[in-house]
């Protein structure tokens, strides 16, 4: 009996008490949704933003560059002559393509590489030397060595199933995307990408574009990465 005097009785609380608890606790919860509701209703009503005079001329500038890159493309075709002992390039983008002619975004949209400092691997071909050298004011690009693509891919190779971005870590993943083509491991897609051949682009498609190396400051990297200064076009 003195042990059961001694625990301490849970105070009650009034049913009324708790029925205006639930109330208040429903009622914030509609007000939240409303103004939820109601700032949405408020960014659709907002008209459109006013860009400054600079912008419309630095975009200006800009599409007539892109233009002009152009017409020297059509007059002079092969300024950029086909490398003998490369195959492969690796691009970053390192500028941005807002305000840019309509052919630069396509053609980055292209080569995926709308995200900043992303970066791609190219089959060395007359065609794609001649997309490079469209976008060449807004990437950088060189010749990566087999050290390099083998550690890029073990590292921050990455691949797309079912809109989902996962880390290429399991060779059933290959097997399953890529053994129709014989490709069944890791070490196989790394052999594919460095030395590409007529299937390049299937390879390629289930690679992710490679995620930022660290911007416009990063240095030459060991394995052979072309140097990130803020240089555009080809940088060895």
């Amino acid at each position: 009996m003195a042990e059961t005097e001694q625990r301490k009785k849970i105070p009650l609380v009034p049913e009324n008490l708790l029925k205006k608890r639930k109330a208040y606790q429903a009622l914030k919860a509609t007000q939240a949704k409303q103004a939820l509701l109601a700032r949405r209703e408020q960014s659709k009503k907002k008209g459109p933003r006013f860009k400054r005079l600079e912008s419309f001329l630095n975009d200006s500038w800009w599409q007539k560059r892109d233009m002009v890159c152009l017409r020297r493309l059509e007059v002079k075709p092969h300024a950029l002559e086909m490398p003998d002992k490369h195959s492969l390039a690796f691009v970053v983008g390192i500028k941005r393509t807002d305000g840019v002619s309509s052919v630069v975004q396509k053609t980055i949209a292209r080569l995926r590489l709308k995200k900043i400092f992303s970066s791609v691997f190219v089959k060395v071909t007359p065609q794609s030397l001649k997309t490079l050298r469209i976008v060449e004011p807004y990437v950088t690009w060189g010749f990566p060595n087999l050290k390099f693509v083998q550690e890029l891919i073990l590292k921050r190779g990455q691949a797309k199933v079912k809109n989902k971005t996962i880390p290429l870590t399991d060779n059933m993943v290959i097997e399953e995307h890529l053994g129709r083509f014989g490709v069944i491991c890791l070490e196989d897609l790394i052999h594919e990408i460095a030395f590409p051949g007529k299937l390049f682009p299937r390879y390629l498609m289930v690679l992710v574009p490679f995620s930022p190396f660290g911007g416009p400051s990063c240095h030459q990297e060991p394995s052979g990465l072309p140097q990130g200064d803020g240089l555009t076009g080809l940088s060895g």
